[in-house]
């Protein structure tokens, strides 16, 4: 099998899209689009309902990985809130380190073409026959809407994982595999035949969060492996099935090319007993990629030397309004992307910072009064019929974010002003599903401990600012203090606009400026997009340079005196 040869057209597609950061992808955007949709999606469909427990009784996804002692699974549906009934296999840690570790000897003198091949192979098994059984993995684990289970975490990650084997390839190449060196050391003349190898780190440990498992896990798994490294994957108890999912795929297409199976393991805990510290601290670990919560993140970070690290945690992401051509166009934008899945993005905005004075118009000025009421008019209005909610706010993921709503209600009480206040809503399809509409708090600076960093969840705050230099200092200075990955901004103020930029460049985060329309404002385009910057809190690595693989494996030289031809 050539595998390289035969997806070689589609990577030469993606290392031209990499280049010039146009909009491209193999995959299409909808459902409906996929070949042969309504036959594939119900395949799916029956796909995952096979993996459920029935009649009170647990299934085990069995994936034969070494070192196992028993079968653990805790997952609950958002949409059903009943438990889905999977066990998975519990293993040793060391077993599954020592397995790794052996695994990488074969796979690492493998050719960049065969890793490149057998992992674009996983992508396109993963796209043509266990698609719509993640989707539906991902809705009933990560509570996203089908749509979005579908595009975010089903095609736009799979674009990621291209974009990574891209820039994977391209740090491989870029190194020399032997050279011819020469020079004249006084009389003598010296010859060298130099030899540079590549060499990977080791094992890498891949974290997966709750609401988001897939999109940020394949891009890393590709780029620790592509570059010949080991991959265990520590899911979120919460949302194991789409990475076993993966994991079995990972597993199946390796062994099929002939190499050792166990170069990609799950690694799973529960809550009650967490993993993630001992994978973090264990002496063969090489690499951390982490995605999930601040506090974990930092501890990541401070913890797993000399392991490196690549993460991304949360985002205190900062709206500034200033002044708007359209303000209408602008809330009802920004309503759309406060509302996408309950704002359970780590790129969805939180802290909307508008001046004392008001935004201008051309129609005049806007009272800050009259512009909180506008926004939160433009998310009630999206919210009120359940079928429109349903797709757009989807599910709660964690009956933790329906606590953190209430607290924060009660609080923003007493110092501020309700503008929205959350209420479940019902779902047409699952009667019993954790919903919620979005809070919406008025605020003023005084209050910044209230919503300074992330408060996860559909909740926003409205924020009074002394003028309009007021509250772009303020938002970046909070982008600064508690990271940032996505900032928006609305001014017809070209020396404004010119400000932000350069404020929140310093800051460390994406900025947008005025779109309105039909495009989510947060989202993150593959194969153009770089996601986090690596320039505050939020997170150390980006989604997807060269910096996020060039590390993940070191150069070896040899040189020794040429040898005479013939």
């Amino acid at each position: 099998m050539n595998w390289y040869a035969e997806h070689l057209p589609l990577l030469e597609r993606a290392r031209q899209a990499c280049a010039e950061r146009h909009c491209w992808s193999p995959y299409p955007e909808i459902p409906g689009k996929y070949p042969n949709a309504d036959q594939a999606q119900a395949d799916g469909k029956q796909a995952f309902e096979a993996h459920l427990g029935q009649d009170g009784r647990s299934r085990q996804f069995a994936l034969n990985q070494p070192g196992q002692v028993g079968w653990l699974g805790e997952e609950i549906s958002p949409y059903t809130q009943q438990a889905l009934g999977i066990e998975y296999p519990r293993c040793k840690v060391d077993a599954l380190f020592d397995a790794a570790e052996q695994a990488i000897g074969r796979w690492s003198q493998a050719s960049i073409q065969e890793r490149l091949g057998a992992l674009m192979q996983v992508l396109d098994v993963i796209y043509k026959e266990h698609l719509f059984e993640i989707t539906h993995a991902v809705m009933h684990t990560a509570g996203q809407s089908y749509n979005m289970a579908y595009a975010g975490s089903g095609v736009n990650a799979l674009d990621r994982g291209i974009e990574a084997l891209v820039h994977a390839e391209q740090a491989l190449r870029s190194v020399a595999p032997t050279a011819r060196w020469e020079r004249s050391f006084g009389p003598s003349h010296i010859s060298l035949e130099k030899t540079y190898r590549l060499v990977p780190r080791g094992v890498a440990v891949c974290f997966t969060c709750a609401s988001f498992p897939t999109w940020n896990a394949w891009p890393s798994m590709m780029a620790s492996l592509a570059t010949g490294n080991a991959v265990i994957v520590k899911p979120h108890p919460a949302s194991v099935l789409p990475m076993a999912i993966s994991v079995r795929v990972f597993r199946q297409v390796l062994a099929q090319a002939g190499f050792d199976p166990n170069l990609v393991t799950l690694a799973v805990d529960s809550s009650a007993e967490p993993l993630g510290k001992i994978l973090v601290q264990h002496p063969k670990t090489a690499i951390v990629d982490f995605i999930g919560s601040v506090q974990f993140g930092l501890w990541v970070e401070k913890n797993a030397h000399p392991a490196l690290t690549f993460t991304e945690t949360a985002g205190n992401n900062t709206v500034v309004l200033e002044s708007a051509d359209d303000l209408d166009a602008a809330l009802r934008s920004l309503a759309t992307t406060l509302c996408i899945f309950s704002a359970q993005m780590c790129t969805s905005p939180q802290n909307i910072y508008i001046p004392r004075q008001g935004v201008r118009t051309p129609q005049g000025m806007v009272a800050f009064q009259e512009v909180g009421q506008r926004l939160a008019a433009a998310v009630a209005a999206l919210t009120r019929e359940p079928k429109k909610a349903a797709m757009i706010l989807a599910t709660i993921q964690s009956p933790q974010t329906l606590a953190l709503l209430e607290q924060l209600k009660q609080q923003g009480q007493r110092v501020g002003q309700v503008l929205l206040e959350p209420a479940p809503y019902p779902h047409p399809e699952f009667p019993n599903a954790r919903t919620s509409t979005p809070l919406m708090l008025q605020v003023s600076t005084r209050e910044r401990e209230l919503y300074a960093g992330e408060r996860f969840g559909p909740v926003s705050f409205v924020i009074e600012c002394n003028s309009a230099q007021d509250a772009l200092a303020q938002a970046s200075a909070d982008v600064r203090e508690f990271g940032g990955l996505t900032a928006f901004l609305y001014s017809t103020d070209e020396n404004y606009i010119d400000q932000a930029e350069q404020a929140y460049a310093r800051a460390g985060a994406q900025l947008t400026t005025n779109l309105t329309g039909a495009m989510p404002l947060n989202f993150a385009a593959a194969y153009s997009d770089y996601h986090v910057t690596g320039l505050n809190r939020a997170g150390n690595a980006s989604l997807t340079n060269l910096a996020f693989v060039s590390s993940r494996f070191c150069i070896a030289p040899s040189r020794r005196p040429s040898r005479q031809t013939a």
